[in-house]
């Protein structure tokens, strides 16, 4: 975007280790020399940029001197890698935050106290919550909708996730929870034949709404109760995973907790503003074991497969559970096998 006149112009950017050069394009070509460039030091950068409603792939960079420059990219991939690419830049001088920012990338690690109540109220919000918008799909018009992208991107830019993994994880969770529903053929489809980390699609012609029911009331079932003693231990590991329902076979994202001294796993609802575990177990004399991922292994139900673990424990009550990766599911057999 231009400064003196706020139009929209083609150009071809060159990334420096310290500054990022513009070029005006002439006859399919770059000019030899800049047109301009944009100091990276002191620089801040903000992606992705909902400033403006009409232009979902922004970057923005404000300069140490106040100035706005805003980029708008072809694709959603383009924009974060270039967004990615800028920053690394930013902090070259420092190593240490370059690390964590490639860490931030491939991270997954929800908020610790994470409220979909809360997020709910935030993209209701009229002046700051996610826009909401018509679509017609296939002759269908749909009132109030948004697209997986856009909550994608808004759920990273109120900080709600770090990555775009993570946001899709998070909206998986609000999907789930019947927060957010899908709308036409491309979302429904998606949660018929596709596996459970898969459901929600990080995609601009996907579309969903808030569900009549996300205002939920609280749940009139007798409340789980557990002893003092097993909520004492000291916490080894903590984290989402997905589980499967030992009555309905359903799948839900629970964040589990694992202690040690005594040794207990217990799982918690996100959704709950309250900080009590539905349900856990000790794991003495229990067995732990990952599961083949091809095919869906003898005891799963619904079309998961991927990642997943079981722990039997010693009154042969089975538990299937899915990590968001190989390398995740290792690091919770690892942690949850010493104290068996």
């Amino acid at each position: 975007q231009g400064h003196v006149v706020r139009n929209w112009k083609v150009r071809w950017f060159v990334l420096l280790q310290d500054k990022l050069l513009y070029y005006k394009i002439e006859g399919g070509k770059k000019e030899p020399s800049p047109k301009g460039r944009i100091l990276l030091d002191g620089c801040t950068i903000t992606c992705p940029c909902l400033e403006y409603e009409n232009r979902p792939l922004l970057i923005k960079l404000k300069t140490k001197t106040n100035t706005d420059y805003f980029l708008e990219c072809c694709s959603r991939e383009e924009r974060d890698s270039w967004a990615l690419d800028i920053t690394g830049a930013i902090h070259a001088g420092h190593p240490v935050q370059v690390e964590e920012l490639h860490r931030k990338k491939n991270s997954f690690k929800l908020l610790e106290n994470i409220s979909l109540h809360h997020i709910v109220e935030r993209m209701c919000d009229s002046s700051n919550g996610i826009k909401l918008t018509r679509n017609l799909e296939q002759g269908n018009r749909y009132k109030e909708t948004f697209t997986g992208s856009a909550l994608v991107d808004w759920l990273i830019s109120n900080s709600f996730a770090v990555s775009r993994f993570e946001a899709v994880t998070l909206a998986s969770m609000l999907m789930e929870e019947n927060f957010i529903k899908p709308v036409g053929t491309r979302s429904t489809e998606a949660t018929r034949y596709t596996d459970l980390s898969e459901q929600f699609l990080d995609d601009s012609t996907a579309l969903y709404m808030f569900a009549e029911s996300s205002k939920k009331s609280t749940s009139s079932r007798e409340e789980l109760q557990f002893n003092i003693s097993e909520l004492s231990g000291k916490i080894v590991k903590q984290g989402f995973l997905v589980k499967q329902g030992h009555k309905r076979k359903n799948w839900k994202v629970r964040k589990f907790v694992l202690r040690a001294e005594p040794a207990f796993l217990h799982y918690y609802d996100p959704t709950k503003e309250d900080n009590r575990p539905v349900g856990g177990f000790s794991l003495r004399g229990c067995l732990v074991s990952a599961l083949e991922d091809n095919g869906v292994p003898a005891g799963v139900k619904g079309n998961v497969q991927g990642n997943l673990f079981k722990i039997i424990t010693k009154n042969d009550i089975h538990y299937y559970i899915q990590a968001s990766s190989k390398a995740e599911r290792a690091q919770w057999i690892e942690a949850i096998k010493p104290l068996t």
